[in-house]
C-alpha cells in the first residue's frame, strides 16, 4: 500500500478541520451499504468520479462518516483517521481508487462493530442463482476473471471489487457496495466485448474510470445481492505448475491471514478489529467450496479453469 494510516484523538480532529476548512469547493454524500459517507474536496475531477461511483444520500441526511481530501505540499501523502467520529483527513491523494477504497474501509469499520456485516475486498457475481466470489492480492488478475465471468449466460455483476457479507444460517449473504466499477482502460484488450464500454469512459491520468457496465451486458446485468457458494482465492506464483486445486477452509484462512486479508485499506487494524475480521473469515470460509487459483495462464485459460468449477462452459456464453 503506497500510504500509512494514523489514528488521532478528537481534540487532533477539530484542529485539523479548523485549519483547512475553507479549502473544500465540493461535498457529496453517498450510501455506502446504508452508511451515509461524505467527502469534502477540491479535486473536481475525485468529485464527479466519487458521484459516479456510489449511490446516492439525500443532502438531509447526517453523515456517518466524513473524508477531507487536503492538498498540503508540506505534508507527505497519509490518512490520519479519527475513529470515535469516523472523520479520515487524506492528505495529497491524486489517486481517486485510494480515496474511494479509504470510504469503503470506513464504511467497513463501522458495519463491522454496530451491524455484524463484514468487508470482503474481492470481487463477487450472482451466475444463475449462484453466489461466486474472487479474492486475490492486487495485481492478480481477479478484475479481469470477474469481468470474464460477466459475459456468461444469466450471469450478474454484484461488485467487482468490495462487497459485505452478512452471516446466518444458511450461505453467507452479499451485497454490492457500488453504483458503478472504477475500471481500466485495457479491460477490452482481453475481453472484446468490453470495448464498446471503454469507448464511453473518460479515464483519469491513471488510465482508470468509472464505468456503468449496464451501457454492454444490458440493464440488469447488475444485482444487488446472492448468496454465496463458490470461493476463488486467487494468486500468481510461476514457481507453482499447478494452476488449481480445492482448499480446505483452515488452509483458507491461513492464506488470507497471511496476505492482510487480501485488502489493504482495513483503515483500523487493531487487536480487536482484526479479531473480528478472522472469526468472520472463518465462518464464512467454512460455509462455502473454496478453491485456489494460480493464474501463471493466459486470461482464458484462466477463465476456463473457473467455469469449469462452478459448472460453465468456457465460452463467452
Amino acid at each position: 500500500m503506497g500510504y500509512k494510516v494514523e489514528l488521532i484523538e478528537q481534540e487532533d480532529c477539530d484542529i485539523f478541520r479548523e485549519k483547512y476548512g475553507g479549502s473544500f469547493l465540493f461535498s457529496s454524500k453517498v450510501d455506502i451499504s446504508g452508511v451515509c459517507v461524505e467527502l469534502f474536496t477540491a479535486d473536481r475531477t475525485h468529485m464527479d468520479m466519487w458521484t459516479d461511483n456510489f449511490y446516492y444520500m439525500s443532502g438531509h441526511t447526517r453523515s456517518h462518516a466524513r473524508l477531507f481530501c487536503i492538498n498540503d505540499p508540506e505534508e507527505e501523502m497519509k490518512v490520519l483517521f479519527e475513529p470515535h467520529t469516523n472523520t479520515a483527513f487524506l492528505f495529497n491523494f491524486g489517486y481517486y481508487g485510494w480515496v474511494k477504497s479509504i470510504a469503503l474501509g470506513v464504511a467497513g469499520c463501522i458495519l463491522e462493530e454496530a451491524h455484524r456485516t463484514y468487508s470482503v475486498h474481492g470481487a463477487a457475481l450472482d451466475i444463475d442463482g449462484v453466489g461466486v466470489t474472487l479474492i486475490a492480492p492486487s495485481k492478480v488478475g481477479k478484475t479481469t476473471q470477474s469481468w470474464g465471468l460477466l459475459r456468461a449466460k444469466n450471469a450478474h455483476l454484484i461488485s467487482d471489487d468490495w462487497y459485505f457479507v452478512t452471516l446466518g444460517g444458511g450461505r453467507p449473504f452479499a451485497s454490492g457496495s457500488e453504483k458503478n466499477c472504477y475500471i481500466d482502460a485495457d479491460i477490452g484488450d482481453v475481453w472484446e466485448e468490453y470495448r464498446p464500454l471503454v469507448k464511453n469512459v473518460k479515464f483519469d491520468d491513471n488510465k482508470r474510470g468509472i464505468a456503468n457496465v449496464r451501457w454492454v451486458a444490458g440493464e440488469h446485468s447488475v444485482m444487488n445481492t446472492t448468496a454465496i457458494r463458490y470461493i476463488m482465492l486467487m494468486k500468481r506464483d510461476e514457481t507453482d505448475a499447478v494452476a488449481h486445486r480445492a482448499m480446505g477452509p483452515e488452509e483458507a484462512l491461513e492464506y488470507l491471514m497471511e496476505n492482510d486479508l487480501c485488502n489493504p485499506h482495513q483503515i483500523v487494524r487493531s487487536e480487536r478489529k482484526m479479531k473480528i475480521r478472522e472469526a468472520f473469515l472463518r465462518r464464512f470460509l467454512w460455509s462455502c467450496e473454496t478453491h485456489m487459483i494460480n493464474t501463471i495462464k493466459t486470461p482464458e485459460e484462466t477463465q476456463g479453469i473457473i467455469r469449469k468449477i462452478i459448472g460453465l462452459d468456457s465460452g463467452g456464453k
